[in-house]
């Protein structure tokens, strides 16, 4: 197969493969080699089986493939499992001193044994890291079994070790090694290999989504960022840090010009935030399913006082600790209605790198228009595996800061009510402390109050608020990134959000080689568009793809939509914490689509 395969390298944690892993997938894009990196890490710092996956698909698909064609075998611990991935055809380069047996006996794929420990001992002086040499005798290997042109493997090697001169020599040198020794001991055995394609990654960068998403906080003029460490988010407000130092400073004192607080606990940081955004600055906080929940109550406060803010969930499999370095989309319906008694908040759903920045971008504007937490829900697999992404465009329009009352307006007001409806969308008009005004001033509060924010238990009053924020919430449905959709007048059609979508695309064509074609339609944010409902109205069946054990998107379309629709959806789930592939899409479609054509044939009489 030439471009058109999946390479895994089995390691181990802690074993320093990920730059070798770096180094092999910046070659391949060198090449114009569309790629789709995916990396499968436990959740201790050294010691457990960890996995690369890096997809080559002329395509351009981006989703995990669902097997192997190309394995490196690092780990004896999951030497058989990892044998077995392998697609028969298959290569399997292997640490000389595996024995091949039993079941990692298959006459059905190449092997190819490398003395990888042996050639580090002989070739680098004790003292060198020579175990983290190895993965860079591997990708020489790779280079010579797949016909890669060595020198632009050493020119991302440079590039990946150029502020580390003696790292750099070090490991060049394993690239060669592992190169001339493929070359003078293998004979070519399987049919995989690589081409260069001219232009086919021209104008595409590598990016993951967390730095992505950073850089849009930045351009989105984020001032204020309260935070925890937690898997798989922490990088999000390190790389927010890393952009603030370089973009955000005085020319003068270089001081940076944003607040970034790495605070005690998801409680502080949520609190910080919030507070920040009621004095009027933009403010975020990242974190992911366990920290959200800690911060619920903070979060219905700042619904119920109307107070902007942002927060990034990068989603990871839970429940409880659960899995935290897998991937999930299981915290949809949590931060739909985040925190006790009614709420709804505004959710993003970005599936790619770019809607990862522009989203960032939209929160911000979102939060301050609809004075509101906005709640961006990324993943673990966009928010921390690499993904080619064109180049990220600077903002074309200036802030939207909402219904900001300044000392002028005020002057030309009579009264005004903070939370009073003035316009019928629901959104009422605030000031930001220090307002130069003596009308400016209004006391925020959690508890219940009228339109001009003092405390009320009545229930005229109280029942009154909480239609205004439902109005507010319908007013942001057309405000929210609108779905994409992809549509010929198909009876059937696929629906999905995040990062599910790259399965989904490439499944459609897969279902279209069988004979089965379907429309799509990608939810982007919460509240729901008009336009999901009468995309499904058009269908006859539309199967809601989602990573998550219990359909949650599924459920919240099914709690708005009338019942005549409801009963049109039907549910695709997948929840092994693993990134969805496009297998696990078109296979129960294919298998539900074929048992509702044997019932819709009438039995013979």
């Amino acid at each position: 197969m030439v471009n058109d395969l999946t390479i895994r390298a089995a390691t181990v944690n802690g074993s320093g493969s990920q730059s070798s892993n770096l180094v092999l997938t910046h070659a391949l894009v060198r090449l114009g080699i569309p790629v789709a990196p995916k990396n499968i890490f436990p959740s201790n710092i050294e010691g457990l089986p960890t996995w690369f996956d890096v997809r080559l698909s002329p395509q351009g698909y981006q989703c995990r493939s669902g097997g192997v064609d190309v394995l490196v075998a690092l780990n004896l611990v999951t030497w058989e499992s990892d044998v077995r991935d392998v697609k028969p055809g298959g290569a399997i380069v292997h640490d000389a001193s595996f024995t091949v047996h039993g079941v990692t006996a298959r006459d059905d794929v190449a092997y190819y044994p490398v003395p990888f420990t042996e050639l580090s001992k002989e070739h680098f002086p004790q003292g060198s890291p020579r175990k983290y040499l190895i993965n860079m005798i591997y990708v020489g290997v790779l280079a010579q079994l797949l016909t890669i042109d060595p020198a632009v493997v050493e020119a991302a090697v440079r590039d990946q070790f150029k502020r580390k001169a003696a790292a750099l020599e070090l490991n060049l040198a394993a690239v060669r090694l592992g190169y001339e020794y493929a070359r003078d001991h293998f004979t070519k055995a399987d049919s995989h290999h690589v081409e260069p394609i001219p232009g086919g990654t021209a104008g595409l960068l590598l990016m993951d989504g967390n730095r992505a998403a950073a850089l849009g906080c930045v351009m989105g003029g984020c001032t204020v960022a309260a935070w925890y460490p937690i898997t798989p988010s922490t990088s999000l407000c390190e790389a927010f840090i890393e952009y603030c130092d370089r973009y955000r400073t005085d020319p003068q004192t270089k001081e940076r010009r944003a607040a970034i607080i790495q605070a005690e606990d998801e409680l502080a940081a949520i609190g910080m935030v919030v507070g920040a955004g009621w004095a009027g600055a933009r403010a975020m906080t990242s974190t992911s399913g366990p920290g959200l929940s800690l911060m619920a109550e903070t979060a219905g406060f700042a619904y119920y006082a109307e107070i902007p803010s942002v927060i990034f969930d990068v989603q990871r499999a839970g429940p409880s600790t659960g899995l935290p370095t897998r991937t999930m989309q299981g915290d949809i319906s949590f931060a739909a209605q985040l925190s006790h008694g009614d709420t709804k908040h505004i959710v993003l759903l970005p599936a790619t790198v770019a809607e990862s920045y522009t989203f960032a971008l939209d929160a911000f504007d979102l939060a301050e228009r609809f004075q509101t937490p906005v709640f961006v829900l990324s993943d673990l697999d966009l928010g921390m595996n690499l993904w080619l992404t064109p180049s990220l465009p600077y903002p074309e329009h200036p802030f939207d800061r909402g219904k900001v009352l300044s000392a002028q307006d005020l002057s030309g007001l009579a009264t005004w009510g903070r939370y009073r409806d003035v316009d019928g969308d629901g959104i009422p008009y605030r000031t930001v402390p220090g307002t130069p005004h003596p009308n400016a001033g209004y006391f925020t509060r959690g508890s219940g109050h009228d339109e001009d924010s003092r405390y009320s238990e009545r229930p005229d009053v109280y029942q009154h608020n909480l239609d205004r924020l439902t109005r507010k919430y319908d007013t942001a449905r057309g405000a929210v990134p609108a779905p994409s959709t992809d549509e010929a007048g198909r009876d059937v059609a696929i629906l999905a959000y995040g990062t599910t979508h790259h399965a989904v695309v490439e499944a459609r064509d897969l279902l279209a080689q069988q004979g089965l074609e379907v429309d799509y339609l990608r939810v982007r944010a919460l509240p729901f568009s008009p336009q999901v409902e009468a995309f499904i109205a058009r269908h006859r069946r539309v199967y809601v793809v989602e990573q998550n054990r219990d359909s949650q998107l599924f459920a919240l379309l099914r709690a708005e939509l009338p019942a005549h629709l409801t009963e049109r959806l039907r549910s695709v789930r997948h929840y092994t914490g693993e990134p969805i592939h496009a297998l696990a899409v078109s296979q129960p479609l294919l298998s539900a689509e074929s048992a509702a054509a044997d019932a819709a044939v009438p039995a013979a009489s």
